[in-house]
């Protein structure tokens, strides 16, 4: 019987982790999952609560807490999860001297802290969960340098390892692509640091040459993040699988939890990314705007009819939604206070705050 058990916790919990793409899952809202889906919330918000905001603090724009309390810190206790590594981003936009006073760039480092990646270390969290969880969490934007990131719009050709530039092939509309910005923030190095890419990397490396030898629990890795983090969650689960998922049996499911994140690539990186087994959940509310850039979705530019001329720029802008998507709203009238959730709605920033997002999954 206890085996029996131990394989109903183990199908139960890779179902969660989008082994069947969700299936059954979304709507209704199952209550396992969404109780998930809090929890990765949770590691989020230790990433903002963690980041220095003070741009007149010494330590702007690093994590304020020291790595062996943050989580405790932060509320994510009890010593069940240990970060094992601090996640720095690197800005490399330039722009002219003028705007660089207008945008007080001087006050703005190139590279920030941007999040952390965690172990569940608890024999009793790990029996509960079925297997051992393994999280990296991201912050949203948060400088005036990641912000000029995300001004960078126009899609680039991605490589397998991601940081080789690729030759422009004008003339394949199923070439994989991504946002500029994006990926410039995860493969580039700076301030004397490796880049995001590199750092990940090393850090997977690391646990599952540590946890995933024979009779360890079996290992998750969950990439999880708001607005910016959400689409760097997208890109770092494909990056994981493209890396470790063909030969480390060790990791069996990657997952990304978005939260209101923002577009990441076109069709043809949509279907690499589905080819590679990273599994992808995007959370939207469906009145935050954030959501809906960058560009325009159409998953193949060469359908829509438009001269051949223009198709050869068209391709730049023109993003696919990934992965499976659970559609909220702050003006749903199933939820509660669904009047003043209505009201905030004409609000930008309400709509696409972490904790709009935190309600309207308790809610749903």
């Amino acid at each position: 019987m206890q085996g029996i058990a131990v394989e109903e916790s183990r199908k139960r919990w890779m179902e969660c982790q989008g082994v069947k793409n969700w299936e059954g899952l979304i709507d209704p809202l199952d209550d396992t999952l969404r109780a998930q889906i809090l929890s990765y919330a949770r590691f989020v918000e230790a990433a903002y609560r963690c980041f220095d905001f003070d741009m007149s603090s010494p330590t702007y724009a690093t994590c304020r807490n020291d790595i062996d309390s943050m989580l405790a810190q932060c509320g994510i206790g009890n010593h069940r999860y240990r970060v094992t590594k601090n996640l720095y981003a690197t800005c490399t936009t330039s722009v002219p001297r003028w705007m660089e006073r207008i945008l007080n760039l001087a006050s703005s480092p190139e590279s920030s802290w941007i999040g952390y990646v965690a172990v569940c270390d608890d024999a009793e969290e790990i029996s509960r969960l079925g297997h051992r969880r393994v999280v990296i969490a991201f912050r949203g934007t948060a400088t005036a340098r990641e912000w000029l990131e995300n001004l960078r719009v126009i899609l680039t050709p991605l490589s397998v390892d991601l940081a080789t530039p690729l030759p422009d092939c004008s003339g394949d509309h199923r070439q994989p692509m991504v946002q500029r910005g994006l990926l410039s923030l995860y493969t580039s190095g700076g301030d004397g640091r490796q880049s995001l890419q590199d750092t990940i990397r090393e850090e997977i490396r690391e646990i599952v040459k540590r946890y995933g030898g024979k009779g360890e629990p079996a290992l998750s890795i969950t990439i999880t993040g708001h607005s910016l983090g959400g689409a760097l969650a997208t890109l770092v689960a494909y990056d994981i699988v493209t890396q470790f998922g063909g030969h480390e049996a060790a990791v069996p499911l990657v997952t990304a939890v978005s939260f209101g994140g923002p577009r990441v690539g076109n069709g043809g990186f949509k279907r690499e990314l589905e080819a590679s087994g990273a599994k992808v959940l995007r959370i939207v509310n469906h009145d935050d705007p954030i959501t809906k850039v960058p560009g325009f979705v159409f998953d193949d530019v060469a359908g829509l009819g438009v001269p051949a001329w223009l198709q050869k720029y068209a391709k730049y802008a023109a993003y696919a939604e990934v992965g499976k998507e659970l559609r909220l709203s702050s003006k749903d009238r199933r939820l509660p206070h669904a009047k003043v959730m209505a009201r905030s709605a004409i609000n930008v920033a309400t709509c696409h705050d972490l904790n709009t997002y935190l309600y309207l999954i308790e809610t749903f």
